[in-house]
């Protein structure tokens, strides 16, 4: 009998992240995954770099029927109160890794001994990720690592995975796939030069139903929000089975379409 490792995924709510769960609970061996890891924007109170609510998060913990943990991630500016819309901030390395390293440590004083990861090439954050892990005693799988973007997004569709675009890049992406559904539609429409898995910040999702869920993930579509570059299309919790509107835009500066 072959022994099994408990196992954390470090969880953003999006379609790699997703994607990285079922392959570790499916296809990676001896891996028992017991919790998901989600970072949030202290100033925001949301998922770093994709601006979806706490709450959408806490919902699919509950569909999945695994519990997730928040770390929360200052920035390097002090904020007074949490920002009420979507945005993103950027913590100098130091910041970032001190927090990682106590959230790691907490998780390997509770006997998780594998951290698994939705990256899929780049070679300085697997280095970084590596680093992190190795001080505080962890180990790092990355099911999707060398795996060619477009072939995993059509692994993603393929097993009926849902997911929704919430986060673009505007220097690299239009607005107008915020809120779009992740589709071979969706894929065919991005630039020959975006990623087809965002792996480079070009967009980034959040998947509301597919395998393990227990149940979707209910929401609607807000506004759209601009935070320059990037602008982010708010997702509000509801009930399961509710049909998505389409999104107005408010923006306090201009930005492309």
């Amino acid at each position: 009998m072959h022994m099994r490792y408990k196992t954390a995924v470090l969880w953003s709510g999006g379609k790699d992240s997703a994607l990285a769960l079922h392959h570790a609970c499916h296809t990676v061996p001896n891996l028992e995954v017991v919790t998901l890891v989600t970072c949030l924007s202290k100033e925001y109170h949301r998922v770093s770099m994709h601006g979806v609510c706490r709450a959408l998060i806490d919902d699919q913990s509950d569909a999945l029927g695994l519990p997730v943990r928040f770390v929360v991630i200052p920035s390097q500016e002090t904020c007074p109160m949490k920002l009420a819309t979507p945005g993103r901030s950027f913590p100098p390395n130091d910041i970032y890794s001190t927090v990682m390293l106590a959230a790691f440590a907490e998780l390997r004083t509770e006997g998780i001994q594998v951290v698994v990861f939705g990256d899929i090439y780049l070679e300085g954050l697997r280095a970084y990720r590596e680093k992190l892990l190795a001080h505080a005693g962890l180990v790092g799988r990355y099911p999707l690592w060398g795996r060619v973007p477009s072939e995993l997004y059509g692994e993603f569709v393929a097993l009926d995975f849902e997911a929704v675009c919430v986060c673009v890049d505007t220097a690299r992406l239009g607005e107008r796939h915020l809120g779009g559904r992740l589709d071979l539609e969706f894929r065919d429409t991005l630039p020959t030069e975006v990623d087809p898995c965002g792996e480079r910040g070009e967009y980034h999702s959040f998947v509301f139903n597919g395998p393990g869920f227990r149940r979707p993930v209910g929401y609607v579509l807000g506004d759209v929000h601009r935070r320059a570059p990037f602008a982010f299309q708010e997702l509000c919790p509801v009930g399961p089975h509710v049909a998505a509107r389409r999104p107005r835009i408010h923006s306090s500066q201009p930005g492309p379409k």
